[in-house]
């Protein structure tokens, strides 16, 4: 499933809702759409245990019912970690989401990995180019540290990123400026964290 794209997903979730037979609604219009948003698009080729969804039906279903039915219908690879009813004039996820943290394990050994780390959280600026215009990637870096090996040896890193709507920091490009191709990294998103909720704070989702 890390293969999958966003909007494959997106098309991934709209199946599953209709093989569980729950009455997703869908909007108005020449061309309907189901009403399912997604907190934040997870990057190609990453895991997550923290993506959320609001997700619109036509008539009111006991949320056990819900998390029962989907359970028989995720395809390999999704879990439903829950399932809650909100506010229907709450704000989007998409407007809320301020950071994002990802575990990163590298696959290859990586020399100097401290001092990589400090150089990053040392400098005043850190300037890349994306899609052709430069930007300051140091300013969405919130925090960065080393974390426990993992299991097989291999090294660890935390990385809390800006995640607000033009001016969101990728893990891949905090890989690049320390000389480490994306290629020899896994990327696991741990946290979305929300900002109308209290700076820190983090919703559980699937």
């Amino acid at each position: 499933m890390r293969f999958t794209g966003h909007l494959d997903l997106h098309r991934t979730w709209e199946r599953t809702f209709r093989r569980a037979g729950l009455p997703i609604a869908y909007s108005q219009g020449f061309h309907p759409q189901p009403r399912i948003n997604l907190a934040a698009a997870l990057p190609l080729g990453f895991t997550s245990e923290c993506e959320l969804a609001d997700v619109w039906l036509e008539t009111e279903v006991p949320v056990e019912k819900v998390k029962e039915s989907l359970d028989t219908a995720v395809p390999p690879g999704l879990i439903v970690t829950g399932v809650e009813i909100i506010n229907q004039h709450a704000p989007t996820l998409q407007t809320q989401v301020v950071a994002s943290e990802y575990f990163v394990t590298l696959l290859d050994s990586t020399q100097d990995l401290d001092k990589r780390i400090e150089s990053i959280i040392g400098s005043a600026d850190l300037h890349r180019e994306r899609r052709g215009k430069d930007y300051d990637l140091r300013p969405l870096i919130l925090d960065m540290h080393r974390l426990p090996d993992d299991e097989e040896g291999r090294s660890r890193i935390s990385m809390k990123l800006a995640a607000e709507p033009g001016a969101t920091g990728r893990p891949e490009e905090v890989l690049g400026q320390m000389d480490i191709t994306p290629e020899a990294a896994k990327v696991h998103r741990k946290r979305i964290i929300f900002g109308v909720q209290g700076e820190g704070q983090s919703r559980a989702g699937t």
